[in-house]
C-alpha cells in the first residue's frame, strides 16, 4: 500500500461533542476538537484552548460536561464553535439540565450526557487538558436498546479534517473482532 505523508497536524477522526460549564451563573458550551477515553476506569479529558470562554468555567466550578451531538444537531454544534460565550449565549440553543453530582450543563437535546469533576489538569501549548471522572451518564431512552447505547439511533459525527462525518452502523465488536486472529 503506498502512503501519503499528510501535513503535521492533527486530522482525525476525532469525535464530535459538546463540552459545558457554567460560566457566570449561565450555560455555555463549546466545540470541543479534542475529547475521549482516558484509560478503563470512568475518566474522560477535554482539551480547551487556556483562553475560551468554557475553559474558565471548568477552572471556576471544577466539573464540564460532554454532550454527544446527533447529526441532526451539527449546525448548533458547529455554531458552538464559531461562537465565543463571551459575546454570544450559546444556552438558548439548547435545554440544559444538571446533575446533582456536580456544577455542569448538559444538553437535553444531546442523545448521550456525561458528567465530569476535574481531577487533574495538564497545560500542553496553549490548551488546558482537563481529566475529568465520570460522576453522572445520560443517555435518551428512545436512543436505547437492550439498555445500551445505539449508535445508529444516536447518530453521532465525526471530524475528520475540514469535514463531519456520520456514524451510521457497527461494524464489530471491541475486544472481540480479532479473536479469529488469536
Amino acid at each position: 500500500m503506498k502512503k501519503i505523508k499528510l501535513e503535521n497536524q492533527p486530522f482525525g477522526p476525532f469525535p464530535a461533542a459538546l463540552a459545558g460549564a457554567m460560566v457566570e451563573d449561565k450555560p455555555n458550551y463549546v466545540m470541543a476538537g479534542a475529547v475521549g477515553c482516558v484509560c478503563l476506569d470512568p475518566v474522560l479529558y477535554v482539551s480547551l484552548k487556556s483562553t475560551h470562554y468554557t475553559t474558565a468555567g471548568v477552572k471556576e466550578n471544577g466539573y464540564f460536561s460532554i454532550n454527544i451531538p446527533s447529526v441532526d444537531l451539527l449546525p448548533q454544534a458547529d455554531f458552538c464553535g464559531l461562537v465565543s460565550g463571551k459575546d454570544t449565549d450559546k444556552s438558548k440553543l439548547f435545554h440544559s439540565f444538571f446533575d446533582e453530582a456536580g456544577n455542569a450543563p448538559m444538553i437535553e437535546e444531546c442523545p448521550m450526557n456525561f458528567l465530569c469533576k476535574v481531577f487533574q489538569r495538564v497545560t500542553v501549548r496553549g490548551f488546558d487538558v482537563f481529566y475529568g471522572e465520570i460522576v453522572a451518564a445520560y443517555a435518551t431512552e428512545s436512543k436505547m436498546c437492550a439498555n445500551k447505547p445505539d449508535v445508529e439511533k444516536i447518530s453521532p459525527f465525526i471530524m475528520i479534517g475540514a469535514e463531519y462525518c456520520s456514524v451510521d452502523q457497527v461494524v464489530g465488536k471491541a475486544f472481540s473482532a480479532g479473536k479469529s486472529l488469536l
